[in-house]
């Protein structure tokens, strides 16, 4: 039997992978285009839906960078809406590990767990930058080498509140007048270097008993943490090879951690254009690109890796003489992507290379060195390239990003998951109705106990 793929929908919000100037965009803060985004993504038939979060408006030169996310609803309050308005599909948030408490987070997905029936998931992450920090009390305290041990922390003592309640302390019998089984559910104490917590959980045991959770991490201390923890983890390896390398890397450190490979999905990032013909394809996906990098995106890139203000340069011209500025202090702040140039003046010879082997100017050299993975074709090739890398264990699915929203996800959802379910490689229906059975993971029943769902 060949592998089911499992397919996601993230909503990017305003950043260089939406055009939100294109007529066809809508809101990124009105509810209405969070809406017609699930409910597009459950027509479908996704396993679920996805939303980035960020703590702080990134800056550059000191300014507010509005060619990238500026501003967008609390993800709780969004994701408990669509709760509301959808019925299957999965919702997934990001939260922070760093400026966070666990009784809190933990508290908000197991509601979010009970208002949607099972269907809640969250994306663990942890913030590098004292910029970010500033607008909490930890602004600047927490080590960047602790952030990983809080996170371990983090998520260890969230599942113990999940844990508190076996699932079978509420009896609610009316004729006795006994709610309870017992005189104190949801008991928990923990205490570690990060978190000293005891007291009662005040939150019932929930469908999933925890939400799915998610990682991002790419460094080796990264997959290890999603290899001991994760149920998904998110991949940013584009090509086929890349993504088998990392496939079998991360699921070679599941039987460390007592897991099996079932029990932990990849699925890296991934965009696409469709297209009547290859070459109409390859031509929008053209113009998509060039509208996503417009010039002074191009330049903005440029200013991340270079450490620079270089706003006079020419944006149709070569790539700076001069080499990157080296140092902690950056010109882009609250931008994690930033750290991805471990060596800037490496990676800048490396870009002048290219852009000279193949006669770029600056921007069209951002517009390559800044794609993601994508998709482009007809309806047949992109069903047939996404099938590819799941069967080649370069993947276990992807999660798709518009560059429109919301609509854009609706040519997939209508021309492609067709294909996909002609080739008996993805769902008809929905079979189960928690985002663990979507995606073929353990359920957590009680307290100690887990079923594998089919």
């Amino acid at each position: 039997m060949p592998k089911q793929i499992h397919l996601a929908a993230h909503f990017p919000g305003v950043n260089n992978t939406t055009v939100w100037s294109d007529p066809a965009s809508g809101s990124h803060v009105e509810f209405e285009s969070f809406r017609e985004f699930a409910q597009i993504a459950e027509r479908g038939k996704l396993d679920f839906l996805f939303l980035a979060e960020g703590l702080r408006l990134r800056e550059q030169n000191d300014r507010i960078y509005d060619l990238d996310v500026v501003g967008r609803p609390d993800t709780f309050t969004v994701l408990a809406a669509l709760a509301a308005v959808t019925e299957r599909i999965g919702l997934t948030g990001t939260i922070n590990s760093t400026f966070n408490e666990p009784y809190e987070v933990a508290r908000q997905f197991a509601s979010l767990d009970h208002l949607s029936d099972g269907r809640a998931a969250w994306n663990v992450v942890t913030s590098w930058d004292a910029f970010t920090g500033e607008n909490f009390r930890r602004g600047g305290f927490l080590a960047q080498d602790d952030r990983y041990d809080r996170a371990k922390s983090f998520l260890a003592t969230a599942h113990e509140l999940f844990d508190a309640w076996r699932g079978d302390e509420v009896l609610a019998d009316q004729e006795s007048g006994r709610f309870l089984a017992e005189p104190h559910p949801g008991a928990f104490a923990h205490r570690d270097r990060f978190f000293d917590i005891s007291g009662q959980f005040d939150v019932p045991r929930s469908p999933q008993g925890r939400p799915v959770v998610f990682q991002a991490g790419d460094s080796d201390e990264g997959r290890d943490f999603a290899a001991a923890s994760a149920d998904v983890i998110f991949s940013r390896h584009s090509t086929l090879e890349a993504g088998q390398a990392f496939y079998a890397d991360v699921k070679g450190r599941l039987p460390r951690f007592g897991r099996t490979r079932e029990e932990l999905l990849i699925m890296p990032a991934a965009t696409f254009v469709l297209g009547d013909t290859e070459a109409e394809a390859a031509e929008l996906a053209q113009e998509v690109r060039l509208a996503q990098v417009s010039p002074a995106t191009a330049i903005k890139f440029l200013e991340q890796l270079w450490n620079r203000d270089l706003s006079a340069h020419d944006p149709d011209g070569p790539l700076p003489a001069v080499d990157p500025l080296v140092g902690e202090n950056t010109i882009a702040k609250g931008r994690a992507s930033v750290r991805m140039h471990r060596d800037p003046v490496a990676t800048a010879n490396e870009w002048r290379a290219t852009a000279e082997a193949e006669g770029l100017t600056t921007r069209e050299l951002i517009v390559e060195v800044t794609g993601r993975q994508s998709f482009i074709g007809t309806p047949a090739t992109v069903a047939a390239t996404i099938d590819e890398f799941v069967q080649a264990d370069a993947s276990d699915g992807f999660v798709l990003a518009p560059h429109i929203t919301p609509g854009g996800l609706g040519p997939f959802v209508d021309q492609v998951v067709p294909l996909l379910q002609e080739r008996g490689v993805f769902r008809t229906d929905y079979e189960g109705t928690t985002l663990r059975e979507h995606l073929g993971l353990p359920l957590r029943r009680t307290g100690g106990e887990s079923a594998v769902a089919s």
